[in-house]
């Protein structure tokens, strides 16, 4: 009606437009449509992603990951042994925290002596030649496979079950050492799988931003130890780490470096007794938790779809790099089978179709009899294991799976 002035507003009745019939002109509108979809966050993308992919994977057991992936995370304090090791332990355990690499080996050792025990009562009956014989067969399997096949002198400080207290920040020693370095605890069992031994030559093929290779180097075992990270600034990150918790001696030999991984297989190929292949992968957790660097944005679509081929190729060039013989572990921290299971399999098949390369896939049931007080397993994965969240242990996601180079 502001429209009309003068004799043409007078010739309206009373009511005005809505009088002739006509909704009044205020209320007109054009509808606008957005020039772009509108934006859902990279955490919800994520969410909405594993939401369809995981509940069909895990089944019923999903709901409860679910919550756990958007709960807060759980962590484990690794013992620096190149500071105050006891002192650092004393203080760690005041806390009621107790070392679950020393409690699970030694359970293992209570279990492996009370089935030798019974074992011995059961043959009383029997000949002499025989139970002598069965008693120098038990001798020479000591010690057993849950305790020997893992790498030596790592300590690892994490609260029991449903206890949900955090580590304080370490403290430097005189001499500027910090005392211990929190991760997830979880993410030390694919180094434990890796079981270092004296004088390796151990290859860090994916190392940044760090953890896994100060836990390395906590062994003592590595002669030669190269780590590599094609991001330069994450290899910075990992200088950072290495200056804080190692000696400039010991850290003066890992041989830092910032090349493609995939490539590795061609530059230094039959030359580690050792391999860690831990890949880029969806870092669920994150994903599901933070905005930054999250793989689900919309600009990295494209990584995001290539990523099995990526980590299929860095194992591949992990199980190249390694001697006849040698042991890689491929690890990553997504439940994904597509990311875990079946990039094994395409690598260790494109190894031997292409590369006359036979890889074995070894057992590592027994890391789930051996850390069952501390993680939760997924019990059904075909190839390697899986460390799932859980509320009352709040570690992972973390897969992992070891494969030999046979001879």
């Amino acid at each position: 009606m502001a429209a009309l002035r003068g004799p043409a507003r007078r010739l309206l009745p009373p009511g005005g437009l809505a009088g002739l019939g006509l909704p009044p002109r205020r209320y007109r509108y054009k509808e606008k449509w957005a020039g772009t979809a509108p934006k859902i966050s990279a955490t919800r993308l994520a969410l909405q992603n594993f939401d369809m992919n995981y509940s069909v994977q895990f089944g019923s057991v999903w709901p409860s990951i679910r919550v756990s992936l958007l709960s807060e995370q759980k962590y484990g304090a690794l013992v620096n042994n190149f500071s105050d090791a006891n002192r650092v332990s004393q203080e760690l355990e005041l806390l009621n925290a107790v070392d679950f690499v020393y409690e699970s080996q030694k359970a293992a050792w209570h279990m492996q002596w009370d089935s030798r025990v019974e074992g011995v009562r059961g043959e009383e009956t029997a000949p002499q030649e025989t139970h002598s014989e069965q008693l120098s067969v038990e001798q020479t399997q000591a010690p057993s496979l849950l305790s020997a096949s893992i790498s030596p002198n790592i300590k690892c400080y994490t609260f029991s079950k449903g206890d949900v207290s955090r580590f304080p920040p370490a403290r430097p020693d005189a001499l500027g050492t910090l005392g211990y370095y929190l991760l997830d605890a979880a993410s030390l069992l694919p180094v434990l799988a890796l079981n270092v031994q004296p004088g390796d030559l151990v290859l860090d093929l994916c190392a940044a931003p760090g953890g896994k290779t100060l836990a390395l180097l906590q062994t003592g075992c590595c002669r030669h130890l190269a780590a590599n990270d094609i991001s330069a600034s994450r290899s910075n990150r990992l200088r950072r780490v290495l200056c804080s918790y190692v000696p400039k001696d010991i850290s003066a030999d890992v041989h830092i470096t910032s090349w493609d991984g995939r490539n590795w297989g061609e530059l230094e190929g039959d030359t580690y007794n050792r391999v860690l292949v831990d890949v880029p992968c969806t870092t669920d957790r994150h994903s599901v938790m933070e905005e930054n660097n999250n793989i689900f944005s919309r600009k990295r679509l494209k990584e995001r779809q290539t990523l099995p081929m990526l980590q299929m190729q860095l194992l591949l060039a992990g199980l190249l790099a390694a001697r006849p013989g040698g042991e890689v572990v491929y690890s990553t921290c997504s439940l994904s089978q597509l990311q875990n299971e079946y990039v094994v399999e395409r690598a260790v098949e494109v190894a031997e179709t292409q590369y006359n390369i036979s890889v074995h896939v070894e057992d590592l049931s027994y890391f789930r009899r051996l850390f069952q007080d501390t993680f939760s397993f997924f019990a059904d994965c075909r190839l390697g294991e899986l460390v799932l969240p859980h509320l009352t242990a709040n570690f992972g996601p973390m897969y992992f799976c070891k494969l030999r180079r046979e001879q």
